[in-house]
C-alpha cells in the first residue's frame, strides 16, 4: 500500500518572500515538498530572500523511505535541472541579481550539480555530495552540512567530495553534526531528526547565503 499524500500546488514552484529580493531555491529531498520545509523557506524570507520551493514529484510527497526511493528513482534530473533554471530565469528577469540554490540529500545533489552551470552565486547542500563522475567545476563558494552516521558511495564521502572542491578552487565551508543521521534537517521524519542540530544548520545556511547574496 502507498503512502503517498498530495501536496499543495501540486507541480508547481511555491514562492515566500518579496519578489526581486535575493533568490533562494529551495530544493527538497526524496520524500517530496513536506509542510517543514516551507517553515524553513519561511526563515530565509524573513530574512529578506525570496525563496522558491520547487515540486519535483508532481504533486505527491511521501514520510516512507521505501515510498521516496522509488520517487526519487522515477525523477527525470533533466527535467528538474530545467525547473531550477526556470525558476532562476524568471526571477531574474524579475529583479533578482543574485541567487542561491539550497538542497536537502537528493536536492542537494541536485542544487551541486546545477551550479556547475554558473548560474548560481552560492550553494548549500544538506549530507549531499557529488560523485567522481558527476563532479566538475563549481564555481560558487558552497557550504555543506554533513551527518555524522551516513553511508556513501566509493568516492562520494564526504572527504573525497571536499577534496576535489578543494583541488578546483571553490571556496568551501562544511560542517558535521555530531550524533546524527542522514535527513536529520527534515523535521517530517520523525526517526532521524534532530532538532538542534536542525537549528543550528539552518542558522549558518541562512548565515552563509547573507554574506553572498546581499550586494554591498
Amino acid at each position: 500500500m502507498s503512502d503517498l499524500v498530495p501536496v499543495p500546488s501540486p507541480g508547481v514552484p511555491v514562492y515566500v518572500g518579496m519578489q526581486g529580493g535575493p533568490l533562494v531555491v529551495l530544493v527538497h529531498d526524496y520524500f517530496g515538498r513536506l509542510p517543514g520545509l516551507l517553515l524553513i523557506a519561511d526563515l530565509l524570507a524573513r530574512e529578506g530572500f525570496f525563496v522558491a520551493v520547487p515540486d519535483l514529484f508532481n504533486g505527491v510527497a511521501t514520510r516512507s523511505a521505501v515510498d521516496a526511493e522509488k520517487l526519487m528513482n522515477d525523477l527525470d534530473v533533466g527535467i528538474a535541472l530545467a525547473e531550477i533554471d526556470d525558476i532562476i530565469s524568471d526571477s531574474r528577469a524579475s529583479g533578482s541579481q543574485k541567487v542561491g540554490v539550497a538542497g536537502f540529500s537528493m536536492g542537494g545533489w541536485l542544487s551541486l550539480l546545477h551550479a556547475q552551470g554558473g548560474s548560481a552565486d552560492a550553494v548549500v547542500a544538506y549530507y549531499s555530495s557529488l560523485g567522481p563522475a558527476d563532479h566538475g567545476v563549481l564555481p560558487a563558494p558552497v557550504l555543506l552540512h554533513y551527518a555524522e552516521n551516513d553511508e556513501w558511495g566509493e568516492g562520494e564521502d564526504p572527504v573525497s567530495f571536499i577534496e576535489r572542491l578543494h583541488e578546483h578552487g571553490t571556496p568551501v565551508t562544511d560542517h558535521v553534526y555530531l550524533g546524527t543521521e542522514h535527513s536529520f534537517a527534515n523535521s517530517e521524519i520523525e526517526a532521524t531528526y534532530n532538532a538542534r542540530a536542525a537549528e543550528l544548520a539552518n542558522q549558518r545556511t541562512v548565515r552563509f547565503l547573507l554574506s553572498h547574496l546581499f550586494i554591498r
